[in-house]
């Protein structure tokens, strides 16, 4: 029925166009036939070409080496003479990836800002040139990888009390003097995205969030603290699945909201992450977390384990401590469809806290031996952690 109004009206315009005199039912016929040709190609014709997607274009060019070997530098090192030094050992050895704070472990930027930027007021003048530090990384073919402390952020915290999470009236703050932000929010997220999209537009190729969780124990303080939950606070989840999902989400939001920059996402984790279901305190899930990443780095170092896998003193025996856990990695993401690329934490400190009889001196052999168990286990990426960024000489790196 309404088809037919359709074409009775239609010829009734064309009939007020043609004029009664020239009318017949055949010439309207065929003048509406043509005329709905046209429109058919003048609509096709007005389709848009499929639009490639944007990407940011930094102006600096930097290729993803054979393998990514890197270390992590400090906004104090990568701002000041020891950067020269750390240019100098990749130069000379296999090692070809830096690991930079942008957002340190405090919540400080540690480069100074445009002045109009919302994040000016927690900005350290660590770096004082971002341009001269990314064309250094490009004339000596370093990766550049920005590392962001996401919800450990003192200073965040104690400037929003609203956004951490409070007890008996103060920012509440671990046994080292450390306050968190509450990773339900996602005021919090967006917080560090921004600061993630910065880093990226600076020329940094990839983003590596670190503190992607609660407070450690958190579960033995959870009704004892007071905090807002967010958009977690429905539903029938138990509070341990609701802090999976907020850690999961935030790490799914943030790769997201960082695919127009073209760099890749990786989440510093917990190894022991990767030998249980779920870690309930803290809230990281291992698989899932993977599962939103470009890359996985598992904090590996022998000093942090306890008696695991059947090693009574993890720090005195390098190799197999890595032997073992490289096994139950492999294991994990070989479950899953789309693994990211696994690149661990390894250690190149010594750990003497743990006390005499604990702990071993590392140097040349105890960092090869982790590399060796690494490699073994086809694991070819790795980072070296020394908080002071002095770094052991000599050692082999790839082991052709």
């Amino acid at each position: 029925m309404g088809k037919n109004l359709l074409k009775i009206f239609t010829i009734l315009f064309f009939v007020s166009l043609l004029g009664a005199g020239s009318f017949t039912y055949a010439t309207i016929e065929k003048t509406v036939a043509e005329h709905a040709n046209k429109l058919t190609e003048l609509r096709q014709k007005e389709i848009p070409e499929p639009m490639s997607r944007f990407l940011f274009q930094s102006g600096y060019h930097f290729e993803y080496p054979d393998a990514v070997r890197g270390i992590y530098v400090t906004g104090h090192s990568a701002g000041g003479a020891r950067f020269e030094t750390l240019i100098d050992l990749i130069d000379n050895t296999d090692l070809n990836a830096m690991v930079i704070d942008i957002k340190d472990d405090h919540g400080y930027l540690t480069y100074t800002p445009d002045s109009n930027s919302p994040y000016l007021n927690i900005s350290q003048r660590y770096i004082k040139d971002t341009e001269k530090l990314m064309k250094r990384l490009e004339e000596h073919e370093i990766y550049p990888i920005a590392r962001i402390v996401v919800f450990k952020d003192t200073v965040l915290a104690e400037k929003r009390p609203d956004l951490s999470f409070v007890q008996n009236g103060k920012v509440w703050k671990n046994g080292r003097g450390e306050a968190f932000v509450n990773p339900f929010l996602k005021e919090v997220w967006d917080y560090n995205v921004a600061i993630a999209e910065k880093a990226a537009q600076l020329g940094f190729k990839e983003i590596q969030f670190d503190y992607v969780r609660f407070p450690e124990g958190f579960e033995r303080r959870d009704e004892m603290l007071t905090y807002e939950v967010g958009e977690y606070n429905d539903g029938d989840r138990d509070n341990v699945q609701k802090r999976v999902d907020a850690v999961t989400d935030f790490v799914a939001y943030a790769r997201e909201k960082l695919q127009p920059y073209g760099v890749d996402v990786s989440v510093d984790i917990f190894g022991y992450s990767a030998t249980i279901t779920e870690a309930p305190g803290i809230g990281q899930n291992f698989s899932r977390i993977a599962q939103n990443v470009d890359v996985i780095s598992s904090m590996i170092y022998p000093s942090h384990w306890t008696s695991y896998f059947g090693i009574a003193k993890p720090d005195l025996n390098p190799y197999e401590l890595v032997t073992e856990y490289a096994k139950v990695e492999n294991h994990v993401l070989g479950k899953l469809e789309n693994p990211p690329t696994s690149r661990p934490w390894i250690q190149d400190f010594t750990a003497s806290y743990l006390g005499a009889g604990n702990y071993r001196v590392y140097g040349k052999e105890e960092v090869e031996a982790q590399i060796r168990a690494l490699y073994e286990n086809g694991i070819n990426e790795f980072l070296l952690w020394n908080a002071g960024n002095r770094y052991t000489p000599n050692v082999n790196y790839k082991m052709d």
